[in-house]
């Protein structure tokens, strides 16, 4: 590699990473301009917060040491050792750096020697030292860009600071920007739920905005955008969001603002208004043919995949007016079967980000599946139930996709709203997912009759029917501070537009046909708050497996099967229709509904534990095993570093953290330990067994051993104190030697800790017997 000695040439054995960066990479940046040269930034960059565990734990974040900024691009990132390393020992961690923040150039450097790889091209080479933020510029963009100059010179709005772009942000504005600058018409975005799309939509009109971007091509005006949304409270939050712009530049397109204004407003910047506003009459014309087709430099059309771009929608003729503008879709769902219209019309996304990668980068909530299958999913009417209102022959068969909507039956729904109000917290933030709002307002009443809250409002509707009351419902909801409502049920108009951060429990009571519906509804959950490790997803009608996507979703943490007799629940062959402007339909018109009322006990519901596999399907649990034994290697080389890690408590808490990233938490470890028939073993002899086909032993067994070795090595009060620990041990497991236990056993036996290290000879002699019986716990031949 090239020498870069001449800063501080003399090499100090004892010096640090942080000694190497300050002694010679800082200076050497420094040197050719870096954070000298206007427009230039160095910058340390907290890329990923990790993947939220159990406990509140996440797993290791990531950070780069360098992150090299130029007229708003980031062009370089750059992974540091100390000098007595070698450079190349940081290539891997420069590569992934350089991959997330979509820079060009990565550096390896120790700070005598720099290794460079360009991204692009593959090339990897020694070079002298760090490279001017000119030169890199020029390399970066080969060819000059006027937009692209004046777009990378308007900084951020960040409302003093209080809002940075998270790094896939960053990456999505420019992507959308650099798309601009060269001329693309049309621009599509593809981020997750809950990754903050509105927000990145703001920041790009800022953007356009402060640069004067119009469609002339010259900076003499600003523009004028047109931000559509096919939903009243989408379109309300999205103006709510762009506070920041001047008075009278925004303005909220609906019918109050027209009626008071006479017709169709002109005399603002950006418009806010719903597909359905521009699609109705007003006077002798449509209402977005009161405005010329090149009145709007962009339009946004946000949700896009929920028809804007159907080529059959009335919503299309609305971009096809306005085609001369660029327009930018806005989509949460990657390409798939039945948004294919909308990835026609706009063409690939310009940036890409998946619910996974939100997930295990710790900016979107981990998801957990508890699925129920009961002998009443597909059900055949023989006569020997009560037909209380319509007529039915027997032999009629009713599938999940006919309740609620041709059949009913209460004591099957009662059945249901008790099996997931016995598993969740009831004062969790629920949404309840039903067929109709009928169905919905049934699943209310008896949510409330079963939890008997003393608040009338603690369970309530929130449908189309529902009007002014819903949509305040709603905002309470909504409200982190606000505790009632804390069950809403709905029917589709909650599977967008519900922002609330703390949702816990998402319950579906309803086919879910479409797989953009699919991961809209469990978009609700993901967003992230404090204390929320994960959401649950309880599920009545094996909706997840239907739309399994792991390169999109990933894998959810765990999933809990209630199996009967008969689990039919074949799909429904007919998809729903595209929602209509302004929202979805609520119910479509069905004839009168049959009431059966079911005879005493005909439901049966019998648990059992499943898995999930890496693929994102269900697999069984000895499959899940097979797919931990793979993984465990990577975590512990052999059995005696398994036993060493597992004898101390420290570095055995360390090793359950790595599992549970891992996603095998307690929670999981414990329905492995259920799988194998071994609940009263320790998770030292499953991890064992599952590796190295040990042979399993009872905690019973494993502590009686450790008490023959622990009678030789200490004296009797100790012993004594030991056996009582170890009781605890046989009773809980594990868990119970950790090192926060010891002061709890101490007053447990003594009263307080200083009569128990009195009596014991002292607080080290008891905390040295404590952390030291264990290696004999788990000494080779227990």
């Amino acid at each position: 590699m090239a020498d870069y000695a001449h800063i501080h040439p003399e090499f100090i054995p004892t010096e640090s990473e942080a000694d190497t960066r300050a002694r010679r990479i800082d200076p050497a940046l420094r040197d050719v301009g870096w954070d000298t040269l206007a427009g230039s930034r160095i910058s340390r960059e907290d890329i990923a917060k990790g993947r939220i565990a159990s406990g509140g734990r996440r797993a290791k974040p990531m950070s780069c040491d360098y992150v090299l900024t130029y007229k708003g691009q980031k062009l370089a990132t750059i992974e540091a050792k100390r000098a007595g390393i070698g450079a190349a020992e940081g290539v891997a961690q420069a590569k992934e750096y350089a991959k997330r923040l979509k820079a060009r150039f990565t550096y390896a450097t120790n700070g005598l020697k720099w290794y460079e790889i360009d991204t692009k091209t593959g090339v990897e080479r020694d070079v002298d030292g760090p490279p001017t933020p000119d030169d890199l510029w020029a390399r970066t963009f080969e060819q000059d860009n006027a937009w692209r100059n004046r777009f990378a010179s308007v900084p951020f709005q960040t409302g003093g600071g209080k809002w940075q772009p998270r790094y896939y942000q960053h990456n999505a504005i420019t992507a959308a920007l650099e798309a601009i600058a060269q001329g693309n018409s049309r621009i599509l975005l593809t981020l997750a739920t809950g990754t903050g799309k509105t927000g990145i939509a703001f920041q790009l009109c800022w953007k356009l905005f402060e640069a004067k971007w119009n469609l002339s091509g010259e900076p003499t005006r600003r523009p004028r955008i047109l931000f559509l949304a096919d939903r009243n409270i989408l379109a309300d939050q999205a103006h709510d969001s762009f506070g920041a712009f001047e008075d009278g530049a925004c303005i909220r397109l609906n019918p109050e603002e027209i009626t008071k204004r006479g017709g169709m407003p002109k005399n603002a910047s950006i418009f806010f208004t719903i597909f359905q506003t521009l699609t109705t009459e007003q006077g002798d014309k449509l209402g977005y043919e009161h405005y010329d087709p090149d009145f709007f430099d962009v339009v946004i059309s946000d949700e896009c995949h929920r028809g804007g771009a159907n080529a059959e929608s009335s919503w299309r003729d609305i971009l096809a007016y306005f085609s001369p503008a660029v327009q930018l879709g806005l989509t949460a769902t990657p390409k798939r079967t039945d948004n294919t219209d909308t990835y026609a019309y706009f063409g690939e996304p310009v940036y890409i980000y998946s619910l996974k990668e939100g997930i295990e980068d710790g900016f979107l909530t981990p998801f957990r599946v508890r699925q129920y299958v009961s002998d009443k999913d597909t059900y055949t009417f023989d006569g020997t139930d009560e037909v209380v209102t319509g007529q039915v022959e027997a032999g009629t068969t009713f599938e999940e996709k006919d309740f609620n909507k041709l059949v009913v039956m209460r004591e099957r729904e009662l059945h249901r709203v008790r099996s997931f109000l016995s598993e969740i917290n009831i004062n969790e933030k629920t949404l309840v997912f039903c067929a109709t709002q009928a169905h919905a307002a049934l699943i209310r009443d008896l949510i409330n009759q079963e939890v008997r809250h003393p608040d009338p409002d603690y369970c309530v509707r929130v449908t189309a029917d529902d009007g002014a009351d819903g949509e305040t419902f709603l905002k309470l909801f909504q409200m982190n501070s606000k505790t009632i409502p804390t069950i809403l049920t709905t029917s589709q108009k909650l599977s967008t537009g519900v922002d609330a951060l703390n949702i816990r429990n998402i319950v579906l009571m309803r086919p879910v046909n479409s797989m953009i519906e699919f991961k809209q509804i469990i978009g609700r959950g993901t967003r992230t708050f404090e204390g929320k490790d994960y959401f649950t997803v309880y599920d009545f009608v094996k909706a997840h497996e239907k739309f399994d996507d792991p390169a999109w979703d990933g894998d959810p943490g765990e999933i809990i099967v209630d199996p009967s007799v008969n689990p039919g629940d074949p799909a429904d062959p007919h998809p729903a229709s595209p929602p209509t402007p302004g929202g979805p339909p609520e119910d479509p018109p069905v004839k009168d509904l049959i009431e059966i009322k079911l005879a005493d006990d005909h439901i049966v519901n019998i648990a059992a534990t499943t898995f999930w596999g890496p693929d994102g399907k269900p697999i069984s649990a000895q499959d899940f095993i097979k797919r931990m034994f793979g993984e465990l290697p990577e975590l512990f080389k052999d059995e005696d570093e398994l036993r060493t890690l597992w004898s101390d408590p420290d570095t055995r808490k360390a090793l359950l953290e790595r599992l549970a990233e891992r996603g095998y938490d307690g929670q999981v470890l414990t329905q492995v330990k259920g799988a194998i028939n071994a609940q009263d073993s320790d998770i030292y002899d499953v991890l064992g067994h599952i590796a190295y086909a040990r042979n399993m032993m009872t905690r019973a067994h494993r502590a009686d051993a450790g008490k023959r070795k622990i009678g030789f090595t200490y004296d009797d009060k100790i012993v004594g104190f030991l056996d009582f620990v170890l009781g605890h041990y046989i009773e809980t497991g594990v868990e119970s030697l950790d090192r926060s236990q010891l002061p709890d056993y101490l007053k447990l036996k003594y009263g307080t800790l200083s009569e128990g290290g009195a009596a014991l000879g002292g607080m080290q002699q008891v905390l040295d017997a404590y952390i030291g019986f264990q290696k004999q716990l788990y000494s080779p031949g227990n």
